[in-house]
């Protein structure tokens, strides 16, 4: 008779490029749109993206979790965290893009944005910010006092 032996598995965090120590610190939402911008540039289907950060808010690195259509993408917190935790990130920055060009969050866009933050709430991952990207504008759930 054989003994049943579970599987097992080793989690890891794979760097996909090169990067030099951060000097970025996101201190508000013009600091982190300034980040942000150029990673959105161009994209014609919705991107929803986390930024990992230090306890002093410094970036340690950047994930896309999802990448949808050009009316939405789907994320669940499960995506969201796991690299964070990967990272020993304490805080985070949600982003994404609205590919019409209009900034303005959607009902479903406040629906996640609490779900996420409430997840990290438990996790012990401060959730930042949700900045909406549009053309030449954003919107910042932080700036709007809705986080």
């Amino acid at each position: 008779m054989r003994l049943y032996s579970p599987p097992r598995y080793r989690v890891t965090l794979v760097k996909e490029s090169l990067a030099y120590p951060s000097s970025v610190t996101i201190r508000d939402s013009q600091s982190a749109y300034r980040l942000l911008v150029p990673l959105f540039d161009g994209l014609d289907r919705e991107h929803f993206m986390i930024v990992g950060l230090d306890a002093k808010h410094a970036v340690i690195g950047i994930n896309t979790v999802s990448i949808g259509s050009v009316t939405m993408s789907i994320v669940h917190p499960r995506e969201v965290f796991k690299p964070l935790i990967l990272m020993n990130a304490s805080a985070v920055l949600l982003a994404h893009n609205h590919p019409s060009g209009d900034s303005t969050p959607s009902q479903e866009d406040r629906a996640l944005t609490r779900r996420l933050k409430d997840s990290g709430e438990l996790l012990g991952i401060t959730v930042l910010d949700h900045v909406v990207m549009g053309e030449d504008r954003y919107y910042s759930f932080a700036d709007h006092q809705e986080l």
